[in-house]
């Protein structure tokens, strides 16, 4: 997982309330083996408009997404995040989120910033023209006109997101432990080592 500092650029203002994990990856996009390509199919109802935002020349690769409540409501299909990801989408904001989502999404690497309504009705007016800036060391969501919007997160989140770390990288960050502890078992506790393939 790549370590997340800042978001900026062009924000798409989605604003639309909630958006399920359906209208963000639809269910035939599900039976794909990898995870690439899935931003083809990202928002793909919306995308049959020629219109639509995330194919527009103003906003293809924005990396930001403002949205409205409850986004990522629905099932719980981690394509989601792989699909906003693939898309180029690493920041969601919006005046709330699914639990389901928001957990999928931080450990895809994917920074979800809550902010209240009237937050996210300023941020839809200034994507219009201009770019938003997201700081996550200082939780802050600014535009180039003063504004300045503070956000909370979990600081284990946090740390994970600036450090890059998933799953993976935490349990190697405690490689050393875990095998102090394993050397350690083995000298105690011999018997369990017995029938493993490891030796005691």
């Amino acid at each position: 997982m790549q370590a997340l500092r800042e978001v900026e650029g062009r924000a798409i203002p989605l604003g639309l309330k909630n958006v399920d994990t359906d209208v963000i990856i639809p269910a035939h996009w599900l039976k794909t083996i990898t995870r690439d390509g899935l931003g083809r199919g990202a928002f793909e109802a919306l995308r049959k408009d020629p219109g639509n935002l995330f194919d527009s020349a103003e906003f293809k690769g924005s990396p930001i997404l403002v949205a409205g409540d409850n986004f990522g409501c629905g099932s719980s299909r981690e394509h989601a995040a792989w699909a906003l990801l693939d898309l180029g989408i690493t920041a969601v904001i919006a005046p709330s989120f699914s639990d389901i989502f928001s957990g999928n999404a931080f450990k895809n690497g994917i920074l979800t910033v809550v902010l209240p309504q009237e937050a996210i009705d300023r941020l839809m007016e200034v994507a219009q023209t201009d770019p938003i800036h997201i700081d996550l060391e200082a939780q802050t969501v600014t535009t180039p006109f003063q504004d300045r919007f503070e956000f909370e997160i979990d600081p284990f989140r946090k740390h994970c997101l600036l450090n890059g770390l998933d799953e993976v990288g935490l349990t190697l960050a405690r490689d050393t432990a875990i095998a102090t502890y394993e050397n350690k078992s083995r000298a105690e506790l011999p018997w369990l080592a017995k029938g493993t393939g490891v030796a005691a």
